[in-house]
């Protein structure tokens, strides 16, 4: 079920691992799995009303896979490599926010497309969006839920 963009204040930032995955690793997930990924947005397509699918996203940031706080605190003492575990953030703050519930969780092309209409609708409304996309795919209640966060910046609220 689609659900339209919604103005989400997260109130304290979700910090995740930092792993060296892509968006293959999506198709893979379980049940149990709390992935993020981020995208920087091609600077020439972030403000415009009609973007080009295809220049949409200028370059990958990070992934990162939600860890318990009790295993956190020991993976932050030594890494797989042995050196401290990296951390990734979801910051806290005022974004956008569109999900879709599905038997599995979207493809890039799937959530590319939620992004580009999110961006539309949200510069339809004149919200002044941040240069950020986030990507995350969770579980819950029996479905993959694939959420697409972009910031509103400015004095918008």
């Amino acid at each position: 079920m689609d659900t339209p963009h919604l103005k989400f204040r997260l109130c304290a930032p979700l910090i995740y691992q930092k792993i060296e995955k892509n968006d293959d690793f999506c198709i893979n997930l379980s049940k149990n799995d709390d992935f993020i990924q981020c995208y920087s947005i091609n600077p020439q397509q972030s403000s415009n009303i009609e973007p080009d699918r295809e220049q949409f996203l200028a370059s990958h940031i990070f992934s990162g896979l939600r860890v318990e706080e009790k295993n956190f605190l020991t993976n932050q003492e030594a890494g797989e490599d042995g050196n401290p575990a990296q951390t990734v953030t979801l910051p806290q703050g005022l974004y956008l926010l569109v999900q879709q519930r599905s038997a599995q969780p979207l493809s890039r092309s799937e959530w590319l497309e939620m992004a580009i209409e999110q961006q539309k609708d949200g510069l339809w409304e004149r919200n002044k969006l941040g240069s950020l996309l986030y990507v995350r795919y969770l579980f819950e209640d029996g479905q993959f839920v694939t959420q697409v966060f972009r910031q509103v910046t400015g004095d918008n609220s």
